[in-house]
């Protein structure tokens, strides 16, 4: 439970920073916040509930992208065992779209 207490406050950080580093800036924190108020996304603490429910391991970064005009929360993780995992979730339902491990 601590893990993931530290993960949603974590996100609270992150989230910004993430969406700063597209091509709008501050345009993105503007749109970030109105999608989450209006429910059109899921909010990035949403999101790291279920990452938690479903994996063991500590969070590296949290992004929010556009694919293919879809936003997708992108999630890097390093599972117990050392693993490295990206994940992608539809931020629109919190559909889990893509699971990869990255290899060193």
């Amino acid at each position: 439970m601590t893990r993931l207490a530290f993960a949603l406050l974590a996100a609270l950080f992150l989230l910004p920073a993430a969406t700063a580093a597209g091509a709008g800036g501050d345009h993105d924190h503007d749109w970030v916040r109105r999608a989450v108020q209006s429910g059109e996304i899921l909010p990035l603490s949403a999101i790291l509930e279920r990452v938690g429910s479903e994996y063991d391991g500590e969070m590296v970064e949290a992004e929010l992208e556009r694919k293919r005009g879809h936003p997708i929360y992108e999630i890097k993780m390093v599972t117990r065992d050392g693993r490295l995992l990206k994940l992608h979730y539809d931020a629109r339902d919190g559909r889990k779209l893509l699971v990869r491990e990255k290899h060193r």
